[in-house]
């Protein structure tokens, strides 16, 4: 799976050298609907930043790892992967590829982040199937941009995307904030997904601690938020598209 899952990115240089197993881990972070109220950020930005929660995880992770097995090398990542996150989660059985090209759990729905633990270590495995979703179409139907089709996902579309480009909107792209008040991120495919339906909550505390489901101004920017990765002329620019008073 790694030579042929490989992406170009930077992280691609932690790979330990002779490689064998991925380790695959999921971190939910539906915190229920009652936390979402009047939202105007995708569920993923509510919480602080994942990559710091889902890091601390597998940094201790690895941490135990190596003292269990000194002579093998261990590295971790999220988001910023140089695997196919979706993918490996689906080999190693954690969920189904959707449509929409996120990996649905059926405890956890698709409101889950991958990590991943690339080894040296040689560990036995099951061969698993790559399986799908129900396949009814319902996250294609609803797009607010029709950046869904057949199974992919055309980034140009994307209203995630649309929400975290750099620079003046278009007119037709800064109209899509304003009809879905949404000002980061994108959940309408996941909230239309039958299979996202009565999933359980995230059991991970650090996500409760400091969630705010709304962002107001400045005065809600830092650095550890999903968000904070863009300078917050990006957000604050989609904050006053969205015409949003608070």
């Amino acid at each position: 799976m790694l030579k042929a899952d490989l992406l170009e990115c930077r992280a691609k240089n932690r790979i330990p050298i002779g490689a064998k197993s991925v380790i695959v881990y999921l971190f939910p972070y539906y915190l229920g609907e009652a936390y979402y109220k009047n939202s105007n950020l995708s569920k993923y930005a509510v919480p602080d930043d994942y990559h710091k929660i889902c890091g601390e995880y597998l940094e201790k992770t690895v941490s135990y790892l190596k003292e269990k097995y000194p002579d093998n090398s261990f590295e971790y990542f999220c988001d910023n992967s140089p695997l196919n996150e979706v993918r490996a989660a689906c080999l190693a059985g954690l969920g189904v590829k959707g449509e929409n090209s996120l990996l649905i759990n059926e405890a956890y729905g698709s409101f889950c982040f991958i990590g991943e633990i690339i080894t040296d270590l040689d560990i036995p495995i099951d061969e698993k199937e790559i399986a799908t979703c129900l396949k009814c179409g319902l996250c294609e139907k609803n797009c607010i941009n029709n950046a869904l089709k057949n199974g992919v996902v055309d980034e140009n579309k994307c209203f995630s995307a649309i929400t975290q480009k750099k620079g003046e909107l278009k007119e037709s792209e800064a109209e899509l904030i304003r009809q879905s008040g949404c000002i980061w991120g994108c959940d309408i495919c996941q909230n239309i997904c039958p299979m996202n339906k009565n999933i359980k909550i995230t059991p991970i505390k650090e996500f409760y601690k400091t969630a705010n489901p709304v962002y107001r101004g400045e005065s809600d920017y830092n650095k550890n938020r999903a968000f904070s990765w863009r300078k917050q002329d990006v957000i604050n620019r989609n904050l006053k598209i969205s015409g949003c008073k608070f």
